[in-house]
């Protein structure tokens, strides 16, 4: 059970609020934002997602630059709460097509109008967007998505040459084309979140991968899709059953640990070739969730060396290798590498020639950051950092720097070799034939190297 929902812009404009039970005071929107501002002016990391003052429990998710936000009095689950936020997010993404201040505040009579269908006197009734379509009748207001940032893995994902169209994440689900046209298409997206952790000496101390199957579909008449897998696809101890996936033991080439399926999933005959049937619900949802701790070849090697250079002087010398094809390019690769607590200066030198690289030193917590745009495949970069002291090193300098933390986003790659080996769409007539995308990409959830 939640009091109040309000959305609020990274300037900590309230742009939605809503009230459900009047047991929070008013300006709870002003103490969230002043609370997680503050978080992180003391010098600490991002503000939890759960978090109490003066016997408010506020919980929020951070969606495409705007903080969704839930507060109660009640001790209610924190995920549950989170979860919900998320849905909501979800929801109003799928309604307005485009989900940023300026479509919210365009669309506020829409906006409301979800809201209250979503939860009433604080308590959640449905999250389902195919369900909501019977209670809302406010259409959206368009909202030009060409001066918006990418939102989305899907916005840049490329298919050799040819760009695949961004209206997976900039469509409503309720409106038509110009003309009163539908487009007739679906978008199938693998998304792989990977954690890996490397030694000193560049060994991999542990991997996992996180994935998820995202469908979207904008077809008429919900028509039966199939989906089918790799053929060789183990799942648990010997990969015999979509029931029993409880061990990382299997046969195949591609060994998931464990998944879950979407409801409206049929396994009938997933055991036997790899198809999942199913008949897709409005909006954009998970068909699978699946967690991989198969060793995979990683996308980056990482190595890093501090040492001592003279008198109050230190070096880093930081290389980072990708380890992909040379026609995969990675986008928006960020290091960061916490420095000894006494470096008062740090000056960087990149390689020559190099462009769309920027370092940076962050003296408020001590940290160096290297941001590349573009990663090609097959390609290394390094890094070199002269470090200054303000006083007489007392330790190793090894055990005062690091770990090395790295992000990354990589379209049409993703390292589990899970693939969609084809999607079959039940025609209706011989000439139907809707647009089909499938997409994949990779991004860092904890990628890490110890030095």
């Amino acid at each position: 059970m939640i009091s109040q929902f309000f959305v609020l812009s990274q300037r900590g404009d309230n742009i939605v609020f809503r009230d459900y039970r009047g047991e929070v005071a008013k300006g709870s929107a002003e103490i969230f934002f002043r609370k997680v501002k503050f978080w992180k002016e003391d010098g600490q990391e991002e503000a939890p997602p759960v978090f109490n003052v003066d016997g408010v429990n506020y919980f929020h998710v951070k969606v495409v630059g705007l903080l969704f936000v839930a507060s109660t009095r009640v001790n209610v689950s924190p995920s549950l709460v989170l979860e919900l936020l998320q849905r909501i997010a979800r929801v109003i993404k799928d309604y307005l097509g485009v989900l940023s201040e300026d479509s919210l505040r365009k669309n506020f009579v829409l906006v409301y109008e979800l809201l209250d269908e979503v939860i009433d006197f604080g308590y959640m009734q449905t999250t389902s967007t195919e369900v909501l379509k019977s209670y809302i009748f406010n259409e959206p207001i368009m909202v030009d998505a060409a001066r918006l940032q990418p939102l989305h893995p899907a916005a840049i994902f490329m298919q050799g040459t040819k760009r695949m169209p961004g209206t997976a994440i900039t469509k409503s689900v309720v409106a038509n084309e110009p003309g009163g046209r539908k487009r007739e298409e679906i978008f199938v997206d693998i998304i792989e979140k990977i954690s890996v952790t490397f030694s000193s000496s560049g060994y991999i101390l542990t991997s996992e991968i996180d994935g998820t199957i995202q469908m979207k579909s904008y077809l008429t008449g919900n028509p039966e899709i199939r989906l089918a897998l790799n053929e060789d696809l183990s799942i648990g101890r010997g990969g015999e059953s979509a029931n029993d996936y409880r061990s990382s033991y299997g046969s195949g080439a591609v060994i998931l640990d464990d998944c879950n399926f979407h409801e409206s999933v049929r396994l009938d005959s997933f055991d036997m070739d790899r198809t999942l049937a199913l008949v897709p619900p409005d909006g954009e949802f998970p068909v699978m969730n699946y967690r991989m701790t198969q060793e995979f070849k990683p996308p980056f090697h990482i190595n890093c060396l501090i040492e001592e250079a003279g008198h109050l002087k230190g070096e880093v010398i930081l290389k980072v290798r990708a380890e992909f094809p040379s026609n995969i390019t990675a986008n928006t690769v960020v290091l960061e590498m916490p420095l000894p607590k006494y470096t008062t200066r740090a000056s960087f030198e990149l390689e020559p020639g190099v462009t769309g690289q920027r370092t940076d030193f962050k003296g408020a917590n001590k940290k160096l950051e290297w941001d590349l745009e573009k990663f090609v495949g097959g390609v290394e970069h390094t890094l070199r950092a002269k470090l200054t002291f303000s006083q007489d090193l007392h330790a190793n300098i090894t055990k005062e720097a690091g770990p090395v933390s790295m992000t990354f986003t990589i379209p049409m790659y993703n390292v589990s070799r899970l693939q969609v080996k084809y999607l079959q769409i039940a025609k209706k007539s011989s000439s139907y034939n809707p647009y089909r995308w499938v997409r994949y990409v990779t991004q860092a959830n904890s990628y890490v190297a110890r030095i």
